[in-house]
């Protein structure tokens, strides 16, 4: 029987997206050289979201991006029909920047390889830092996030929804156990 148990409300999520920003202010200092990029899908909405509040807090403007890394995972050619392929949209020079990818669940890390395989297709940044909302462990390879919303013991059969009121409706971070996770 299928459980869902919600590990973060729309408060929590907007609290901890505040706590991450002063996080990578504390980090990156003025923001001068930084930009940050989503993985598509949610991961883009939280980097808007991130972006929106940098530059409340610096007075600056963050570029933002959008990464598709689909045709960059090792899996796709075993993914049953057609691909959902997405758009990538990098609306500013990548070389020498300061990125920070932004994705809203860490679990194997396999897509984490995969936009950084990506990223090399735009450019060389002078540094790649990685920022999650959730960190669920299972790490297959060695990547870890920079910057960590909330870490969360799972099992592999368990699933971690990141609901986001720009696709969703609503913000909350859902644990779903059970047959059918």
């Amino acid at each position: 029987m299928e459980k869902q148990i919600v590990l973060m409300t729309s408060d929590e999520v907007a609290r901890t997206l505040d706590r991450l920003a002063f996080q990578v202010i504390e980090k990156q200092g003025k923001a001068k050289n930084l930009a940050l990029v989503g993985i598509q899908r949610r991961g883009v909405d939280l980097a808007k979201r991130l972006a929106a509040v940098l530059e409340k807090k610096l007075g600056v403007t963050v570029p933002c991006g959008a990464l598709d890394i689909t045709l960059y995972r090792d899996d796709w050619t075993r993914m049953g029909g057609k691909p959902a392929v997405g758009p990538t949209t990098i609306p500013f020079d990548i070389n020498g920047k300061n990125l920070v990818l932004v994705d809203d669940v860490l679990f194997t890390t396999r897509t984490v390889r995969a936009a950084l395989e990506a990223l090399l297709d735009f450019g060389r940044p002078k540094q790649v830092e990685l920022l999650t909302l959730i960190d669920r462990g299972h790490h297959e390879l060695p990547i870890h996030a920079d910057y960590v919303g909330r870490s969360v013991n799972t099992s592999c059969n368990e699933r971690v929804d990141v609901l986001v009121r720009e696709r969703d409706g609503l913000d909350e971070v859902r644990l779903t156990t059970g047959a059918d996770a």
